[in-house]
Formats: C-alpha cells, sequence, structure tokens
C-alpha cells in the first residue's frame, strides 16, 4: 500500500504527531509512505497532480483546497483521507466573531470530496457527521516510550508552572498574566516557564523563557511541576484535541486548564489536575499544588494513567492502520459519499 502524506511542515506540532511519529509502524505493516510538505507555487501544484495516481493513499493533513484544485486532486487521486485537528470551520479565538462563511464552505468542500475523515476530538467528528458517513476519531496521541514520568524522589526548591506551544497559542496564557503576577508576590519560588517560540513579560514573577527544541521537548515538560492549559470558551477552542495536557500527563504532571472541549475528558477534577475559569478559581488551584508537592504527585500519576488509557502512540498507531487498509480496499462504488 502506497500512501502519500502531504503535512503543514516537519517541524511542525500537527504533523509531528499526527503523521510523522506513525511512520515507523506504517512501515513495519508493510506500508510505503512518502511525506511531503503542501506545494506553494503554481508549478509545484502541478508537479504534485501529476504525481496522485502513482499512491493508493493520498492523506491530507488540515489543509482545505478551494475549486478548481480540490476538483483536480479528486479527479487525480484514487483515494483520499482529511485528517484535521483543529475547528478549521471557525475563526480562531483571537476573532470576534467565530462564524465565517467562508470557513464552512471550504471545510463542507474537503469533506465532502474526501473518501474517509479522521478527525481529533469528538466535537470534530460531531461537526463530520451530518456531512459525511465515514468518520472515526483518532487523538493526538504521544509515544509512551519516550515520555518518562518526571522524577519525585528530590523536592525542588523552586516550583516551575509550565507552558508549551506555539506562537499562535500563547495569547491564551498571556490573558492570565495578573494571575501569575498575583501568584508570584504570594509565592517568591514560583517560576513560569514558557516552551515556545516567542515570549512575554511579567512584573512579579519570574518567567524562564525557553525555546523550543524537539530533542529537548520531553526533558522541558519533566522540568515542570504544574502545566496550565487556558483557553476560551468559544467554537475554536472546542475542536483543539488537548496535546499539552496529554504532553504533561505523560509526564506525570498535574494540570490546570480551562475546562472547556476535551480538556474536560483529559482531566479529571480534583484526581488528575483541577479546572479553573475564573482568575480567582485559577489563583486558587494553583496554589493547591504548589504548597502540596504530595498533591502534585498523586494527581500527576493519576494523569498519566488517564494517558495510558488511549492517548498513546502505541494504542493509536494500530486504528490510523486499520483505517488505511480499509479505504484501500474500498470499491469505487463505496467510496466518495
Amino acid at each position: 500500500m502506497k500512501v502519500l502524506f502531504f503535512i503543514q511542515g516537519f517541524s511542525v506540532a500537527a504533523s509531528r504527531y499526527r503523521v510523522l511519529q506513525y511512520l515507523p509502524y506504517l512501515k513495519s505493516r508493510g506500508v510505503e509512505p512518502t511525506v511531503q510538505v503542501y506545494p506553494k507555487t503554481l508549478k509545484d501544484h502541478l508537479q504534485w497532480f501529476k504525481l496522485l495516481p502513482q499512491y493508493d493513499i493520498v492523506f491530507l493533513q488540515r489543509k482545505r483546497f478551494n475549486q478548481p484544485r480540490l476538483g483536480l486532486l479528486r479527479r487525480r487521486a484514487k483515494k483520499i483521507i482529511y485528517d484535521f485537528d483543529d475547528a478549521v470551520m471557525y475563526r480562531n479565538s483571537k476573532s470576534g466573531q467565530p462564524i465565517s462563511s467562508s470557513r464552512r464552505r471550504r471545510f463542507v468542500q474537503m469533506i465532502r470530496a474526501s473518501d474517509f475523515v479522521i478527525a481529533g476530538n469528538e466535537f470534530l467528528k460531531y461537526e463530520v457527521q451530518a456531512l459525511h458517513p465515514r468518520v472515526e476519531v483518532i487523538p493526538t496521541p504521544i509515544d509512551i516510550s519516550r515520555y518518562r514520568p518526571k522524577a519525585y524522589l528530590i523536592q525542588p526548591e523552586r516550583v516551575t508552572l509550565g507552558w508549551i506551544g506555539d506562537h499562535g497559542s500563547i495569547h491564551y496564557l498571556e490573558k492570565m498574566k495578573p494571575v501569575f503576577n498575583r501568584l508570584g508576590k504570594k509565592y517568591p519560588h514560583v517560576d513560569l516557564k514558557i516552551v515556545c517560540d516567542i515570549f512575554f513579560d511579567c512584573d512579579s514573577i519570574r518567567v524562564i523563557k525557553k525555546d523550543w527544541k524537539a530533542e529537548e521537548e520531553v526533558l522541558d515538560l519533566q522540568s515542570f511541576d504544574i502545566g496550565v492549559m487556558p483557553l476560551v470558551d468559544d467554537p475554536w477552542s472546542w475542536g483543539k484535541c488537548g496535546l499539552k495536557i496529554i504532553q504533561y500527563q505523560g509526564v506525570g504532571v498535574p494540570v490546570v486548564c480551562t475546562p472547556v472541549g476535551i480538556n474536560r475528558d483529559l482531566v479529571e477534577d480534583g484526581v488528575n489536575g483541577f479546572y479553573a475559569m475564573t482568575p480567582e478559581e485559577w489563583e486558587e488551584k494553583l496554589s493547591l499544588l504548589i504548597e502540596d508537592a504530595s498533591l502534585r504527585e498523586r494527581m500527576g500519576q493519576e494523569g498519566r494513567k488517564r494517558v495510558l488509557k488511549g492517548y498513546t502512540l502505541q494504542a493509536c498507531a494500530p486504528k490510523l492502520f486499520s483505517i488505511l487498509q480499509r479505504v484501500s480496499e474500498m470499491s469505487e462504488m463505496e467510496s466518495v459519499p
């Protein structure tokens, strides 16, 4: 089975976690994968379209094509799988108006042109179900063999609040500055560590600014004592797949998060972390964990158990292979609905 994977970029988190990390397993099952970044120029697109008939499946990660390119893609590709892990049919949380007719139209066209759809969470699956009969959820998983739990044997002198992510999401964290400043005044031994490619400063808490590097990602996560994932309650946030929380939990770090979307599935309030909506709740819940090292360890261990129940590469890789196998075996009558 020859599969052509198109990704956003080799350093993009969604590409690494939803495509690239699967390749060794897929190869071991006889899949012949080819990975390319989406073409940018018209010349590159024309060359790309010529290649499509050589493959049994074209796997498209997140991108939605406009006409007439979508029509040409459909005619040239034997089978299309569309994979997405964001609410691409809505505007992001920075927009005052989430509804976008153009985004919705492109999404609908992309779904209907696909033979199978893989959604990153149940909300995204729900968005697809009215448009396509073949959709399944595969979460964004971690390789549990890489994500070893942090050592709790030695209690650190300082407590580190941690956040990891790309620059497109840091605005959620930056809105928390008043909370972090109050915590910094209350607890002089607390730091805020940001792992990203852009940063901000706070007045009353030390900010550790760490450039993200793939080879240091797990070590950075293990340096956190408490992981945070603030969001806003809107359609864009409902579509998020909770990778930050999965990463925190994978190394045994407790989480404080906004209880929206998949966050509610990953975090059980009071068991493996806490929910917080208001600034006062954020300060209260973070304070509980800052003050109690044994609570951090206990919740961190419970979080890792949650990840092991279905958010690992080892659990998800066979599901992806099964989908590839089924799609490759579809007849033309079974193909596009």
